[in-house]
């Protein structure tokens, strides 16, 4: 038995590679926080509902070529995280629009989701070896 078949493990799987990429893209707006014209980007939020439906185990038949494919079967579609440019609160004579004080809030914040779900990936394979464990041993 895979891990990825169960769904709650592979929502969180996305969720931990949605704030990996949201990590990386702070982390190059902080490197770039000097750099004159630079946007800041960000990842569009992160949505649960579009993994459940992602992850939903109907999976409807093409039975005609003018039927069109669920997003699941789409190529490009559950993994890819798409940055959008952002602006922040302030912009200076150069053009660039990074404020560190706010970069330094999401990073915070995308850390402890982050965290959390980690922790929730642990309790849940926790529960996992507790269920598979022989009873008194």
């Amino acid at each position: 038995m895979d891990l990825a078949d169960i769904p709650l493990f592979s929502m969180l799987r996305s969720r931990l590679g949605y704030l990996s990429e949201r990590q990386k893209l702070i982390a190059e707006n902080v490197a770039n926080s000097n750099t004159a014209g630079y946007a800041p980007k960000d990842l569009k939020p992160f949505s649960f509902q579009a993994q459940v439906e992602a992850a939903s185990t109907v999976t409807p038949a093409v039975t005609e070529p003018g039927h069109m494919l669920p997003a699941r079967a789409r190529p490009g579609v559950g993994g890819n995280f798409k940055s959008v440019k952002t602006r922040d609160s302030e912009t200076t004579l150069d053009g660039n629009s990074v404020v560190l004080e706010e970069q330094m809030m999401k990073m915070s914040d995308a850390r402890m989701n982050y965290d959390a779900a980690v922790g929730f990936y642990q309790k849940s394979l926790d529960l996992l070896r507790l269920a598979t464990r022989k009873p008194g041993g």
